[in-house]
């Protein structure tokens, strides 16, 4: 329950001390797993005392603990090892201090560590942490590089050299952390990080040298595989060798078998791509000559032509299908009206052959009454009518005797 205090109405450091104490003796024995960072056991004395370290925060407490529940695991439990210990917590009320009082110690064999490892594996796949479509390309040419690696390393060495024969003119910058032991973890993210805030950095190689599975177990923690996939810089995994696969392998943007491969899959060789820029150059020099050549050929061929050559043969064979044309019109224009013309003349003779005249011509004449009506019968004239006779070379005037069907010449 909460203490009511006041400026006024303060309680005394003891209390509080006495308070804390009580609230942690509620708490019981309980099981805590770490890793051991300080071994003390003085010769002769009945307690062993104890450092126990989360591998993942900065956070240690100490543990105390009977000679002869140590000397249980005295052969197999060293400093750096992982241990869970069955603990009741007690509360030192003179100094403030929180400490554990172990009844029993166990140590974290390797095919423990590596079911935890294959379980936390699971778990974050199937978060999506390991997932292709997050993987991030690398630059191909970075200006730097961000190293994380341990101080003056061969991990460092192979790196640098590596990266720098194969373009001299490459830059680092260079975050050197503990990378085995309690102190790997924290200090390995906090580089990363700081090196991820960094927008000159293009990319970044957490390398590592070979170890044992203990040794490579901070590059599989938790937190740490955590801070890689959230990176925004693309990470390149460079830890021990082919066969060691810790998780930051599993989460990295890629995966280098060692150092040296991490080298040579960061940094391009200025002699290859040396090469590399003379064979596309040659190739281009290759296409241009062929189009050129296709091009001048194309030209030729049609500079040979006939209509290039000599133009003025278009207008030529043009010119001659025009006269030819005009001729031929002429030829039919001048048969139709020859033609016609037969055909008028032909006509014209007929008309002329069967027209009043022509039988006149022949002897024949018209008789023609007053008013201009040819007679056809005697019947329509009568005696004494004056008719006019019409011939072929004129016209007379007759008249109609007293006999019908006779007449005698009046003019």
């Amino acid at each position: 329950m909460a203490v009511s205090t006041s400026p006024e109405t303060p309680i005394p450091v003891g209390e509080v001390s006495r308070l804390i104490g009580g609230w942690i003796e509620r708490l019981g024995a309980v099981w805590v797993e770490g890793q051991i960072t300080q071994l003390s056991r003085r010769p002769g004395a009945g307690v062993v005392f104890l450092t126990l370290r989360d591998p993942s925060y900065d956070i240690s407490v100490s543990v105390t603990c009977y000679r002869q529940v140590f000397d249980k695991v005295a052969e197999v439990v060293s400093e750096g090892a992982r241990v869970v210990v069955h603990a009741k917590p007690e509360w030192y009320a003179p100094r403030g201090q929180l400490s554990l009082r172990a009844a029993e110690i166990k140590p974290v064999g390797v095919g423990e560590l590596l079911a935890r490892l294959e379980q936390l594996k699971k778990s974050l796949a199937s978060e999506g942490l390991f997932a292709a479509d997050r993987k991030k390309p690398l630059p191909f040419l970075p200006q730097l590089i961000g190293l994380v690696c341990g101080r003056a390393s061969a991990a460092e060495r192979d790196v640098l050299e590596n990266a720098r024969h194969r373009w001299p003119a490459v830059r680092f910058a260079v975050r050197n952390v503990p990378v085995q032991g309690v102190h790997a973890v924290p200090q390995v993210i906090a580089a990363v990080q700081e090196l991820d805030a960094l927008p000159e950095v293009d990319v970044i190689i957490v390398a590592r040298g070979g170890g044992s599975v203990e040794d490579l177990l901070p590059f599989s923690d938790e937190q740490l595989v955590r801070a890689v996939g959230a990176a925004v810089t693309p990470v390149v995994s460079a830890i021990g060798h082919e066969p060691d696969s810790p998780l930051l392998d599993l989460v990295a943007d890629l995966r280098a078998s060692t150092p040296t491969d991490a080298a040579k899959k960061v940094v391009p060789d200025v002699g290859e791509e040396l090469a590399r820029v003379q064979q596309l150059r040659e190739r281009a020099r290759r296409a241009i000559d062929g189009f050129v050549q296709r091009e001048e050929r194309g030209l030729a061929a049609a500079l040979h032509r006939p209509s290039i050559q000599r133009p003025q043969r278009m207008v030529e064979e043009r010119e001659e299908q025009i006269t030819a044309l005009l001729e031929r019109g002429r030829r039919t224009l001048g048969h139709l009206l020859d033609r016609a013309d037969s055909e008028l003349t032909h006509t014209l003779a007929r008309v002329v052959a069967l027209s009043p005249k022509a039988t006149l011509a022949r002897g024949y004449a018209v008789l023609q009454k007053p008013d201009g009506t040819a007679v056809r019968s005697p019947g329509e004239v009568t005696a004494e009518d004056s008719l006019r006779a019409r011939v072929a070379e004129g016209e007379f005037r007759v008249r109609v005797d007293g006999a019908p069907g006779a007449a005698t010449a009046a003019e």
